[in-house]
């Protein structure tokens, strides 16, 4: 398979140039937004490199919409994983017209975003943000690639009882939207299930450094379990700390924590097998062959490795694109349409958005990490 064909027999669902009726190119922009700097830039970088990926491929097929020749440009702003920056990158990209959106990266930007994109008529596609405040405040600009907090919250939150049998439970949380929202599914789970008791909830920020005054706290519950709402550049940290302050309970978290970076953030506290995480997502066999292309083409074109999300970056690329072609148009109000029908066989699996915006039967997948390797513990649904 060539590594920069990911979807082979999809020929990028565009017409050769061959079929154009106007020699003269058309330039469609699409926007991008995401941390670019600060403790999560590592994230906001990857979903920006796979909907780069996919701009390139898209190009290279020399595409025709409409009869137009075609060449995408990806605009890319950085929202700093802050609220206010992010409506700020929002406007930015409305204000240029773009022909689509691809992110926010988190759900605290993505969710207050959403309203200026739905203003200026410009669909989103978030390839990661997990809140379902996001699809619930009802613009139909607004759609999302990955499985919601309230199902990643709910499936750890079984887990952590029926599987990892902890009996009692901290849950600490980093106060944003995504952080918080996390966790109270993960609770709310926890005593659906009964027979576990949730002994403390604390709270950080999504920028602190020193947690000795909440995990003293916590260790004085004793816990079996630790649960933190929130990222990477919090929790690796805090795992380094729980070791250093000899609090041996299991750690949890959803998929901020369930990136390849934990492994350098959290060090040698990553344990074997004392981390479980869930990533909203998750790569069915029959898809498998596809990810490990694209897996090895973006070490190829960046020199790292996949992060997390940029495959589902990658598809929305694509999503968008196909809803263009299939409407014979890239402005936003004429393919808007098709892009809420839409029924695609993408590189992470069949995509296809409810009338609210979220992907249909998203997948989640279970982690742990063993041997200096994030381990695959399983996908459900």
């Amino acid at each position: 398979m060539n590594s920069r064909r990911y979807l082979a027999g999809a020929a990028i669902v565009l017409a050769t140039g061959a079929a154009a009726t106007q020699a003269q190119e058309v330039v469609v922009r699409i926007g991008h937004a995401g941390p670019l700097s600060g403790p999560i830039a590592h994230i906001g970088k990857d979903n920006e490199n796979g909907a780069r990926m996919a701009i390139e491929e898209l190009n290279a097929a020399k595409p025709v919409i409409g009869g137009r020749n075609v060449r995408f440009e990806l605009m890319s702003e950085d929202d700093g994983a802050d609220p206010r920056l992010g409506t700020a990158a929002a406007q930015k990209l409305a204000d240029a017209k773009v022909n689509g959106v691809i992110g926010h990266v988190t759900s605290g930007t993505t969710i207050p975003a959403a309203k200026i994109y739905s203003d200026a008529g410009i669909p989103q596609i978030s390839p990661s943000a997990t809140n379902p405040r996001y699809t619930q405040q009802g613009y139909k600009t607004a759609f999302r690639l990955v499985a919601n907090d309230a199902q990643l919250g709910s499936v750890l939150g079984r887990y952590a009882v029926d599987t990892v049998k902890a009996k009692r439970i901290a849950v600490i949380d980093d106060r944003t939207a995504y952080g918080q929202g996390v966790a109270d599914e993960f609770v709310k789970a926890v005593r659906a299930k009964g027979g576990s008791e949730i002994v403390t909830r604390e709270f950080t920020n999504d920028k602190a450094t020193d947690f000795n005054a909440i995990l003293t706290a916590v260790k004085s519950k004793k816990p079996d379990l630790i649960f933190y709402g929130g990222m990477d550049a919090v929790g690796g940290p805090m795992l380094r700390q729980m070791k250093s302050l000899g609090i041996g309970a299991k750690f949890m978290g959803g998929d901020g924590v369930c990136t390849e970076s934990m492994l350098q953030l959290a060090g040698d506290a990553i344990g074997e097998g004392l981390v479980t995480c869930a990533e909203a997502g998750g790569i069915e066999d029959k898809h498998k062959t596809k990810v490990d292309a694209f897996r090895t083409a973006y070490r190829k074109r960046y020199g790292s490795d996949v992060q997390l999300y940029a495959p589902y970056a990658y598809d929305a690329v694509m999503v968008m694109v196909e809803s263009m072609r299939k409407a014979g148009s890239t402005d936003p109000a004429k393919y808007l349409g098709q892009l809420a029908t839409l029924e695609y066989d993408g590189l992470t699996g069949r995509i296809a958005f409810d009338p609210k915006g979220d992907v249909r039967n998203g997948t989640l997948t279970l982690y742990t990490f063993k041997e200096k390797k994030r381990v695959q513990l399983g996908i459900t649904r």
